[in-house]
C-alpha cells in the first residue's frame, strides 16, 4: 500500500480568501508542489491531527473497519462522535468515506503529512 504524503498548509483565511481571488482571476497559477489543503491555523491542524485523531487514523489502517459503528466498537468511541470527526477529515482528503450496502466505510486515503508554514 502507498505510503502517500499529503501536503498541507497554513493560511490566514484573508491570505486564503486573496489567494483563492488571485487564482480566479487568473494572477495566480497554483504550482504543483504546493498544498492543496488548507488550515486557517496550527491549532485548526492539531485538532483534526489530535493524538486521539491520529491514534483513530492508526484503527482504521490496522483493524479496517467496515463501518463507522465498528470502527466505534475498535475505538471505544460514540458513532455520533466518530461520525463528526470522520466528516470533518473528509473535508479535508484525510479520509474516505465509502459507502457500501447502508453503512460508511472509513478508509485512510494519507498517512503521512508534511506542513507548509509561512509567517
Amino acid at each position: 500500500m502507498s505510503q502517500k504524503t499529503m501536503r498541507v498548509g497554513i493560511m490566514s483565511k484573508e491570505d486564503f480568501k486573496n489567494r483563492t481571488m488571485s487564482i480566479a482571476r487568473g494572477e495566480y497559477t497554483p504550482q504543483k508542489n504546493e498544498p492543496k489543503i488548507w488550515f486557517e491555523s496550527v491549532q485548526s491542524l492539531a485538532q483534526v491531527l489530535s493524538t486521539q485523531n491520529q491514534a483513530l487514523l492508526s484503527t482504521i489502517i490496522e483493524r479496517k473497519p467496515t463501518s463507522i459503528k465498528k470502527l466505534a466498537e475498535y475505538s471505544g468511541r460514540e458513532v455520533s462522535n466518530l461520525s463528526r470527526t470522520l466528516n470533518t477529515m473528509e473535508r479535508y482528503g484525510i479520509v474516505e468515506l465509502k459507502k457500501e450496502d447502508r453503512s460508511k466505510r472509513p478508509i485512510v486515503k494519507a498517512r503521512k503529512f508534511r506542513v507548509d508554514l509561512a509567517i
